[in-house]
């Protein structure tokens, strides 16, 4: 019986898509190799073969907060000393 084959396109950004070829040449697998084998996998457990978890509250705020300080290009410290302080204060929560 013939096995028929369908392509898929992926965009990923250069850099991941370069560090996972390395990765998974280390391996001895090439990036197909593992598509495939992701997939087979979905197909097989009818799920994620990995777990995805709901960030909580404090997670939730905190990626809020990092992307509001992408876009306002705006540091929460003045200096590496004030970032230090404010660790060493805040490390006992």
């Amino acid at each position: 019986m013939a096995v028929h084959s369908s392509m898929l396109h992926v965009r990923v950004d250069d850099e991941t898509k370069e560090k996972a070829t390395e990765a998974l040449n280390a391996m001895g697998l090439s990036v197909s190799d593992a598509v495939r084998l992701f997939l087979h996998r979905v197909v097989v457990e009818q799920a994620l073969p990995f777990e995805l978890k709901v960030p909580n509250a404090e997670t939730r705020a905190a990626m809020a907060e990092a992307d509001e300080i992408v876009r306002a290009r705006k540091a929460r410290f003045v200096t590496a000393d004030e970032l230090f302080a404010d660790l060493e204060t805040n490390s006992g929560q």
